[in-house]
Order: C-alpha cells, then sequence, then structure tokens
C-alpha cells in the first residue's frame, strides 16, 4: 500500500482497532461512532478492506470462535499497522495546522 493520503475508510477502520480488538460488526459500530455518523461501512466493504489492510500488514486476525454456529473472527491493529495510522495521523495534523494559520490570516484581513 502507499504511503500517500489514507482514504477515510481505512484510516477509520485502523482507528476503530487502535485501543484493541474487534470483530466485524463491532468495526462496523466503531466506524459509524467515530465518524459522528457520518460513515456507514457495508460489510462487503469491510471485508474487502480488512483483507486488503492483512495483505499490507496493517491488520492481523487476532482470534476465532463460534457464535451460534457461526464464525466470528477478531481483527487487531498490528504494529505497523499503528505506525501507518500515526504517520497519517501526524501528516492530516500538519495539514491542519497550515489550514487554520491560513484562516487566521483571513479573519485578520490578510486575504480579500
Amino acid at each position: 500500500m502507499s504511503d500517500g493520503a489514507m482514504r477515510e475508510p481505512t484510516f477509520l477502520i485502523l482507528t476503530a482497532l487502535a485501543d484493541g480488538e474487534q470483530h466485524g460488526y463491532g468495526i462496523l459500530r466503531e466506524v459509524e461512532a467515530i465518524s459522528g455518523g457520518q460513515v456507514a461501512l457495508r460489510a462487503g466493504t469491510l471485508y474487502a478492506a480488512l483483507e486488503r489492510l492483512a495483505g499490507s500488514g496493517w491488520v492481523a486476525v487476532a482470534r476465532e470462535e463460534v457464535v451460534e454456529g457461526r464464525l466470528r473472527r477478531y481483527y487487531r491493529l498490528t504494529d505497523d499497522g499503528a505506525t501507518r495510522l500515526q504517520a497519517e495521523v501526524d501528516r492530516m495534523r500538519a495539514h491542519t495546522r497550515a489550514a487554520e494559520s491560513r484562516l487566521r490570516l483571513r479573519q485578520a484581513g490578510g486575504f480579500a
């Protein structure tokens, strides 16, 4: 995967896993909560993303269990995933600082 800007669903999935392992439905709920209800992933989208993230080494299967006859898989953020998430947070923070600075200039009358 690229070291460029991270897509929002990827960012939110990694963020959902940053404080501990989750199963798929838990990740869906966390993504929705983190985004303030703005992002509601479909199960198919989530599992495709998890497969891609596992392939990149950013997410791994933590454990599996059978619940009511169905396999429930729990995912965790890997150290590489945490490093990549932190890099994205740092990138976004730098962009936010630049935007805030320019908005302050505008409010002070520096821009027409």
